[in-house]
């Protein structure tokens, strides 16, 4: 919501409450869109409904902001963060093994249930904005897609692969533990380091590559070096055609 989420809150409490519930399932929601399942699923126990809209109403109608302005202190926000990648790893592994039973010989429907569980929020975030009101088409996961939403998509290849392959062979336990790992070293390296994505440098290597990036700069090479070369041409003529009219003009003058 930004800087205009307390005004929002006060003026629209339903939107800013049912707004909220959406990112914190978003998760399930997407993953039951994908699967056909009924989309209120993720809703059907009302003790969790009650813990999110209690934290919810804590966060945004707290006496002088003291819960948010608590969240927002670096050790906090750590303990929260760390928190948070912890269950992001439990989701995907949860939503690859469920996909597992129900798909076992497609690997895309688990590793898309799989970033569907860790990431969802990115994608349903389209359909919370417009319950909000407020409609940015040029800012969702499909255009540009977010470290985590990236880190989702290797975790949930790793789990696919170590449920369904020979390539992964170590113990589940350990695949989970280093999957947890890598989400809260990265967390941990974004808020402390400012290391926003470390992806960067690989994907503009692969996108150079193999996605046209060298064959575009050579024909720009290619371009701008023919454009010299006709600049050129046209200086040299237009210089002969400067020095024949010098010559005219001397000889009338003698």
């Amino acid at each position: 919501m930004g800087t205009t989420s307390l005004a929002f809150s006060r003026r629209h409490p339903f939107s800013c409450w049912l707004s909220s519930m959406l990112m914190c399932f978003a998760g399930g929601l997407l993953a039951c869109f994908l699967l056909g399942e009924p989309v209120i699923t993720p809703f059907r126990r009302h003790d969790d409904v009650m813990l999110a809209s209690a934290v919810w109403y804590t966060v945004f109608y707290s006496p002088f902001d003291l819960v948010y302005k608590l969240a927002c202190l670096k050790p906090v926000k750590v303990l929260l963060c760390v928190a948070k990648e912890v269950q992001r790893a439990h989701k995907i592994s949860h939503g690859v093994a469920y996909a597992t039973k129900l798909y076992p010989e497609s690997y895309m429907v688990q590793v898309l249930v799989g970033v569907s569980k860790g990431a969802g929020s990115g994608v349903v975030k389209i359909v919370e904005q417009l319950v909000r009101g407020a409609w940015i088409p040029s800012q969702h996961e499909m255009l540009r897609p977010s470290f985590t939403t990236k880190a989702c998509v290797i975790a949930s290849l790793v789990f696919t692969l170590e449920r369904n392959s020979m390539y992964v062979t170590a113990p589940h336990d350990l695949v989970y533990l280093c999957v947890v790992g890598f989400f809260v070293y990265f967390k941990l390296s974004a808020l402390l380091l400012g290391v926003n994505d470390p992806f960067a440098p690989v994907e503009n290597l692969f996108c150079a590559v193999f996605m046209g990036g060298i064959c575009d700069a050579l024909h720009k090479a290619v371009d701008a070096t023919r454009e010299e070369a006709t600049a050129g041409k046209k200086k040299i003529e237009d210089d002969i055609v400067d020095d024949k009219k010098w010559k005219k003009a001397d000889k009338k003058n003698k």
